[in-house]
């Protein structure tokens, strides 16, 4: 199947914003300014006999009661984003298109709307009953639907086999390309794709640089740019459209019932399991909300999974209510089925571990839960990381032959060690105002730098144990530095 793109250029989305963000603009002359150094433009005009470029003294004098309202690329870029997530109720994979366009990928898409004729109007009207002025179009590469949609008056829809002599006839002004090129272009004659098409490809690129050619490659479609979605494609996902906007929690809850029942049944025919689930409502003034959950191990189980979202669902704000709700599933993975043991029924079998999964699951959004993955160091400090508490451990070679403490200490505390003789063993140790009378020590064991790290140069340590007349079990060493005396330190408590 070939692909198709389907390209919208909003021309006015500064002014648009500002319409809604003040209704009272509706019908009076404003106008967005921006600086460039001392001198005042205009970057965007609702107002006639002004254009953006001027400025702004000019345009107030033409226009006395001209609104002005700052430009903000930060805000347009904003909505922008705010509008492809809206976007994405026509096709999961909706992206940016510059500074005043979308790019959404609808290859398959069309049928689910009677064809790529009502597929672009349903996005046009969608768009415009929101306040937005858009062009679009649909054609076979990104670049050549961009184009298409920039260009007043041009065909929206371009079928596949479709035509050069649509394409020759569009103004190089489609192309996005600076003005000095333009300029340059029109002082040679040439004023359409046409017109560049015709002509050799090394003497524009000498003139104008590599970026014309590259222009005219991604509008023909010779060269076509790949598209950045803001979502990644879903491996699952369900979806429903409300007959009537939806504003209450228990209203939410059923429809993310059904999605969960529906998407889960999906994810067990296949044999899979997700670890991340995305719940997506869509509003009726084209806001787009986000919930989005993860789980340990993958997981296709609707109880479990409406228990985790019941613990954000009061984040989402319906306002005037959700139109529609989607609800994608991510990092799939097969599911392992596990023979039950002869000695229990086959509900039993693996409960006690899929228990603990959930249970480790409703738990982190509470609480910090990790587990000690081992690592390819002798250091104790670098002997082992956190990770999440379903991460499998690879034990390097030679890993935990020696005991450990069961508490590391995460900075050493200095100490206090009195010796038997300069070469014994510690008798006794002063930790602060505690003192501890040693019954028995096993060391040194001595651990020398790793000479595969950066740190060579550290000094050596002897680790001692000692049994404390108090009680504990206590991990100590002691650290030469040259000629001076040598420290001592506890770093962690033996078992």
């Amino acid at each position: 199947m070939s692909r198709r793109y389907l390209a919208l250029a909003l021309p006015d989305l500064t002014l648009d914003r500002l319409r809604r963000q003040h209704p009272a603009l509706v019908g009076q002359p404003f106008a967005a300014w921006a600086s460039r150094g001392p001198r005042r433009w205009l970057t965007a005009v609702a107002a006639t006999g002004l254009q953006p470029g001027q400025a702004v003294a000019d345009a107030q004098a033409i226009h006395p009661a001209l609104l002005l309202f700052e430009a903000s690329p930060a805000a347009d870029a904003a909505l922008l984003t705010r509008l492809a997530l809206w976007a994405m109720r026509f096709t999961p994979l909706a992206a940016v298109d510059g500074t005043d366009g979308l790019m959404l990928d609808v290859t398959g898409v069309a049928g689910l709307f009677g064809g790529e004729a009502a597929l672009l109007a349903a996005v046009v009207q969608s768009f415009a009953a929101g306040g937005y002025r858009v062009r679009g179009a649909i054609a076979g590469a990104p670049g050549t639907a961009a184009a298409l949609a920039r260009t007043a008056g041009a065909p929206c829809l371009l079928p596949g086999e479709a035509g050069p002599e649509i394409l020759a006839a569009l103004p190089l002004a489609a192309l996005r390309l600076p003005p000095a090129t333009l300029q340059g272009l029109a002082r040679l004659g040439l004023h359409s794709l046409g017109d560049a098409l015709r002509q050799p490809r090394a003497p524009l690129a000498r003139r104008f640089g590599r970026p014309l050619l590259d222009a005219l490659d991604d509008a023909t479609g010779a060269r076509p740019r790949p598209i950045r979605p803001l979502r990644p494609l879903p491996d699952f996902m369900a979806l429903r459209d409300l007959l009537e906007p939806i504003t209450t929690r228990p209203a939410i809850d059923r429809v993310l019932a059904v999605l969960l029942d529906e998407l889960c049944a999906a994810l067990a025919a296949a044999g899979q399991g997700a670890r991340r689930w995305v719940l997506r409502a869509f509003r009726v003034d084209r806001a787009v909300q986000e919930l989005a959950i993860g789980t340990g191990t993958a997981s296709h189980s609707p109880a479990h999974l409406a228990r985790l979202f019941a613990l954000k669902l009061d984040r989402l704000m319906p306002e005037l209510g959700f139109e529609r709700m989607v609800l994608e599933a991510t990092g799939t993975e097969p599911l392992a089925h596990r023979q039950a043991p002869l000695h229990t029924g086959p509900e039993e079998a693996g409960a006690d571990l899929t228990a603990l999964a959930e249970l480790l699951d409703r738990a982190a959004p509470r609480v910090a839960l990790s587990r000690p993955l081992p690592l390819d160091s002798h250091w104790p400090e670098y002997a082992a990381a956190p990770a999440a508490p379903q991460a499998v451990p690879v034990v390097p070679t030679g890993w935990g032959g020696p005991i450990r403490p069961v508490r590391l200490l995460a900075e050493p505390l200095p100490v206090t060690v009195t010796m038997e003789e300069p070469e014994g063993v510690p008798v006794q140790l002063l930790q602060g105002t505690r003192q501890h009378r040693v019954l028995a020590a096993l060391g040194p064991e001595r651990l020398e730098p790793e000479w595969w790290g950066e740190d060579q140069h550290r000094p050596a340590r002897d680790y001692y144990r000692l049994q404390t007349a108090e009680g504990p079990r206590l991990w100590v060493c002691r650290l030469r530095e040259g000629a001076a005396a040598p420290r001592w330190f506890l770093h962690g408590e033996l078992a």
